[in-house]
């Protein structure tokens, strides 16, 4: 569904008319069943999403980096080091040979490190079943190239676009795998193919979504980590509510602009890919981005704040790669050029705050979106930034 037009009906399901998101009733075991998946990387995300993927039906072969880690999520049904306390499902696999996990999968799922996937596609791709689809769980971009994930994909594996899906929403690992409700959006150029992603991790709390905006799907993602390092930066210094609840607002204009430019539907952003990502991200001691920044607030360098985190923090590799892109094209992010000044030690943790988010003292329109917007919701947007 186009922005702006009213609600329509498919296959009985009625689009959303603000989101253009499409929902999937929760719960899909029957319709899953017999399919076969994988996912790609056992750390907290790659695990948890696995767990939906069993408990919506699917069956379901993680591939581990490390012999041992596979074998205790294979026999155990544990992931002890990214998800203690946690009971994986019994039908769920595990192992550390490509062959094996990827056997018979026609739909796979990537949960590791944005830098690394270039390379971990490499390795995988002779094991790949034809035709299959990949799914972006990834929520990065690649340094040097400054791709998204999905243009990753299609640049090393020389797929077409129907063939890449992104999944992405406000998700939390552990709540997730703790089956706290929440709920993402699939998205793919091909709306078929992101109803068989979404009708994949459908399960009992995790409620899916889809929509074709593939480009501003995955710049939620990535963008709202940025935003998160600033909301972590200045909870360590010890700013309160009003200092984030700014910051997070502020955070979202920026976003939007940057999105837009980039060919992302505004409407997006709005959504569970941006703002519903955004303000998770944001206010969650489990947010390693929140963490990053906070431990960095607290006066740790950035060396320091690496060590001690166990994973990482996609926020702190994607800043100078967003950076360079918006002066590309002429977006200012005030918010993203002070975080990326206190990541390099030009600037005080504590200078960072909402009234220094602005390029100059001169007040400016609160709403402001550089690329073309005649038309639907894309109109309505222009109605507000000139009201």
């Amino acid at each position: 569904m186009g922005p702006g037009e009213a609600p329509t009906e498919r296959n009985g399901t009625f689009l959303n008319p603000v989101t253009g998101a499409i929902p999937l009733v929760a719960g899909g075991a029957q319709r899953n069943r017999g399919r076969k998946v994988a996912v790609i990387g056992a750390g907290s995300w790659g695990t948890t999403f696995a767990k939906v993927l069993c408990d919506a039906g699917c069956d379901v072969t993680v591939l581990a980096r490390r012999h041992e880690q596979a074998q205790e999520i294979q026999v155990a049904k544990r992931n002890s080091q990214y998800l203690p306390g946690i009971n994986l499902p019994k039908s769920l696999r595990a192992s550390s040979d490509p062959s094996v996990a990827l056997r018979g999968a026609n739909l796979v799922f990537l949960a590791v490190p944005s830098q690394s996937l270039r390379q971990n596609l490499e390795d995988l791709e002779a094991h790949l079943e034809p035709n299959a689809v990949l799914v972006s769980l990834v929520k990065g971009v690649e340094k040097g190239t400054a791709m998204r994930m999905s243009e990753v994909i299609a640049d090393t594996l020389d797929i077409g676009a129907e063939r890449i899906g992104v999944v992405s929403g406000p998700n939390i690992a552990l709540e997730i795998a703790k089956e706290q409700p929440t709920g993402a959006v699939a998205s793919c150029i091909d709306l078929e193919v992101a109803t068989r992603i979404a009708t994949a991790c459908s399960a009992p709390y995790f409620r899916s979504y889809v929509n074709t905006d593939v480009v501003g799907t995955e710049l939620g993602g990535v963008l709202k980590n940025l935003i998160a390092l600033a909301i972590g930066i200045v909870d360590g210094v010890g700013y309160g509510e009003n200092t984030k609840a700014a910051i997070i607002t502020r955070g979202l204009a920026e976003m939007t602009e940057f999105a837009v430019a980039s060919g992302a539907d505004p409407v997006t952003l709005s959504g569970l890919a941006g703002l519903g990502d955004l303000i998770a991200t944001c206010q969650s001691p489990l947010s390693r981005n929140n963490t990053a920044g906070r431990l960095i607030g607290q006066g740790f360098s950035l060396d320091e704040t690496k060590q001690q985190m166990q994973q990482t923090a996609e926020g702190i590799t994607s800043v100078p790669t967003v950076l360079e892109l918006a002066h590309e094209r002429g977006i200012v992010m005030p918010i993203v050029e002070q975080v990326q000044m206190v990541l390099d030690g030009k600037m005080s943790p504590r200078n960072l705050g909402p009234h220094l988010a602005t390029e100059d003292d001169v007040p400016k329109p609160e709403l402001s979106l550089t690329a073309d917007t005649s038309g639907g919701w894309r109109g309505l947007w222009r109605k507000i930034r000139g009201a």
